[in-house]
C-alpha cells in the first residue's frame, strides 16, 4: 500500500513540475553592463499596448495606445533611465530579466511587463 502512494505522490510532482508556471524561469535583476546589452538595438513590448525602440545611440521611440512619442535612454546606476521630449522628468526602473522577458520596476509603480525583440517584428 505504501508502494502505490510514494508512485501516486511522484505522479503528482512530475506532473506539477511539467505545468507551464514550474517551467518558467525566474527573473533576474541587470546590472548596468546588462541592462544595455538587454536593451539596446531592441524593442520592449507587451505586444498588444505599446512598442518601445531603444536605439544604440540612447534615442527612444515609442507608440503606446496608438500615441508616438520620441525621447532618450541611458543606464545609470544599474537602473534603465528614460525621459520622453516634452515630457521630464527622466524616470529610473530597475531591469529584471528572464530569456526574453523583461519588467521594468520602479518606485510606486506596478512593473512595466514585455518582451525584447528585435526591431520590426510584430
Amino acid at each position: 500500500m505504501r508502494h502505490v502512494s510514494l508512485m501516486s505522490a511522484t505522479g503528482l510532482a512530475a506532473t506539477l513540475l511539467a505545468s507551464p508556471l514550474a517551467g518558467e524561469a525566474t527573473l533576474q535583476k541587470l546590472s548596468g553592463s546588462q541592462i544595455r546589452a538587454k536593451l539596446a538595438g531592441f524593442e520592449f513590448t507587451d505586444e498588444i499596448h505599446f512598442r518601445e525602440f531603444y536605439e544604440r545611440s540612447g534615442r527612444l521611440t515609442s507608440t503606446s495606445m496608438g500615441r508616438k512619442r520620441t525621447g532618450k535612454w541611458h543606464v545609470e546606476k544599474d537602473q534603465f533611465c528614460v525621459e520622453f521630449d516634452k515630457e521630464p522628468p527622466t524616470k529610473c526602473y530597475e531591469v529584471w530579466a528572464s530569456g526574453k522577458k523583461v519588467e521594468l520596476r520602479g518606485d510606486g509603480v506596478l512593473p512595466l511587463q514585455g518582451v525584447v525583440e528585435l526591431p520590426g517584428r510584430k
